[in-house]
């Protein structure tokens, strides 16, 4: 694996994106978890957000980042070493998406974090990644009604797509929208994990 040499993408200050190690993963479960709980407040049955557990989803964790795949993890970290957001991105995961380019499959920040730009800066080194890899577009999942979430992807040029999928949780059917976003190089930058710090 190769660590980029190019210079890093501008972060909020006191903040640094970076590749994700093993020793993340605890504090990216957290993440997920807290960022799921606030984000699905409201859209999805309560129980569902409330089952989500900590130990689990860190055990999960582990096993995705030890099976790595195609996939490339990013985190936000302060100076102090806090983590705090999370992004993946990586191969479209349904056979029959139809598109090219790539997938990004989760991006979420603490949710005291929500406004400081941690969410903006882990979407703009993927995106930059992506295209120096030379996926000509990105794609996202995202749930129907979640405004705040559809207008952060709107503003970073994602668009909606036309293209629609459903799931159960919580006993509940909930739509998610499919947003693509065509991507532009900006600097040369491998869409491999990166190097530990």
């Amino acid at each position: 694996m190769r660590s980029s040499t190019t210079p890093p993408h501008p972060s909020p200050p006191g903040i640094t994106i970076r590749g994700m190690r093993i020793d993340d993963c605890e504090a990216v479960a957290t993440i997920r978890v807290r960022g799921r709980q606030h984000a699905y407040r409201g859209l999805l049955p309560q129980p569902y957000p409330d089952r989500m557990d900590i130990a689990e989803e860190t055990g999960q964790r582990r096993r995705y980042f030890e099976e790595r795949g195609e996939a490339v993890n990013v985190v936000a970290e302060r100076p102090d070493g806090t983590v705090t957001g999370w992004a993946c991105v990586g191969p479209h995961r349904a056979e029959d998406h139809g598109l090219p380019g790539c997938e990004l499959y989760a991006i979420y920040v603490l949710p005291e974090q929500i406004g400081t730009g941690t969410g903006r800066a882990l979407l703009a080194e993927l995106t930059d990644r992506a295209a120096a890899a030379g996926h000509a577009d990105m794609a996202l999942w995202v749930l129907r009604d979640n405004a705040p979430a559809r207008r952060f992807y709107e503003r970073a040029g994602f668009r909606p797509d036309g293209g629609e999928d459903t799931f159960q949780a919580g006993g509940a059917l909930v739509t998610e929208v499919r947003y693509v976003r065509p991507l532009t190089p900006r600097d040369v930058r491998p869409l491999s994990p990166p190097a530990a710090d």
